[in-house]
């Protein structure tokens, strides 16, 4: 009788009250998640290819940025070489002229921001409101194609546009009676070439973006809209751009992030020896002092402080949009 009492005093233990840390649910949890993993392998593996790409290209040179503490020798290696700590930043610093490249990249950058962000948004905008379909396609199609030519033939129509010689825009100013302009050697116009050839390439493809996040709308908000005497440019403020919102913060932090990445290419295409002082920024220098010079421990560590200034952008960035309008990226 004595033990069927105990039995009977002794508390029942449910599942619920098993700990996590008990061998028998760990074995379970892992059990699930294999037989998940086998369940759902086909979508694994098409994102394989995706994880490898990032694992091999972006975070195992990761390992490399070692050598800006360094003084990289190219036959001694990443172990062999000298460790020298912040010597080459302190060079960056010191550098007569690191405030001119720096103000160059950051003034590009804030004009393609300035100018370029808001232009796909724009014209989304408009080619939404076009009814007629051929039109439409017809206009989409030729604002795509500058997105597939390479910055060597943009740049090559660029300079051939621009000629003081053949060029389009100085056939206009001679036949308005002005005089030829050499716009490509002219630094007070290089900062401008490269910000308008930079949305005449690029508009066109990040309107695709937008495009697509329009006609994911309602459209019966649009009705309600007019039905209480909202005209186009009352729809645009009250249900299109609030509803772009989201869209629009992602993408403007992803760019907030790249503010001192201008790209290579485009740069390097349009720069000459007679606009360096106001088209000089950090990646023709890396190439030209990196690359070239070799000196590659130096040009590691302004890749490092690029890094670490993006870095700081997009978390102050995406702190405040959260604040002010509750989107982020994270």
């Amino acid at each position: 009788m004595t033990n069927i009492q105990e039995r009977r005093t002794k508390p029942i233990i449910t599942s619920k009250e098993i700990p996590l840390e008990h061998p028998n649910v760990k074995m379970k949890a892992i059990s699930k998640k294999k037989n998940y993993f086998i369940k759902h392998w086909p979508l694994y593996s098409m994102i394989l290819p995706g994880v490898l790409y990032f694992l091999i290209f972006k975070y195992v040179p990761l390992a490399g940025s070692v050598i800006a503490f360094q003084d990289y020798n190219l036959f001694k290696g990443i172990f062999e070489s000298e460790f020298v700590g912040f010597k080459h930043f302190e060079n960056l610093f010191t550098y007569p002229e690191f405030s001119q490249i720096f103000n160059n990249t950051l003034l590009i950058s804030f004009y393609q921001l300035l100018f370029g962000f808001p232009a796909p948004i724009i014209l989304a905008l408009l080619l939404n409101e076009v009814r007629k379909m051929v039109f439409k396609k017809t206009v989409q199609t030729l604002l795509y194609l500058p997105h597939f030519l390479s910055w060597v033939i943009v740049g090559g129509l660029v300079i051939n546009i621009l000629s003081p010689s053949t060029g389009v825009i100085n056939e206009i100013i001679r036949s308005l009676g002005g005089k030829e302009i050499f716009f490509m050697q002219e630094p007070d116009y290089f900062r401008s070439i490269v910000v308008g050839s930079g949305i005449w390439k690029s508009v066109g493809w990040n309107t695709i973006i937008y495009m697509a996040a329009l006609a994911g709308i309602n459209p019966q908000l649009y009705e309600a809209a007019e039905v209480d005497g909202a005209g186009k440019f009352r729809q645009a403020w009250s249900i299109t751009i609030p509803l772009l919102l989201p869209t629009i913060m992602v993408l403007l932090l992803l760019q907030i992030g790249h503010i001192l990445d201008l790209g290579f290419e485009q740069i390097y295409m349009l720069l000459n020896p007679l606009v360096t002082e106001t088209g000089e920024v950090f990646d023709t220098y890396i190439y030209r002092v990196g690359l070239v010079g070799g000196q590659f421990s130096y040009t590691t560590a302004i890749g490092l402080f690029k890094s670490v200034i993006g870095l700081i952008l997009v978390v102050g960035a995406n702190k405040l949009s959260k604040k002010m309008t509750g989107n982020s990226i994270y």
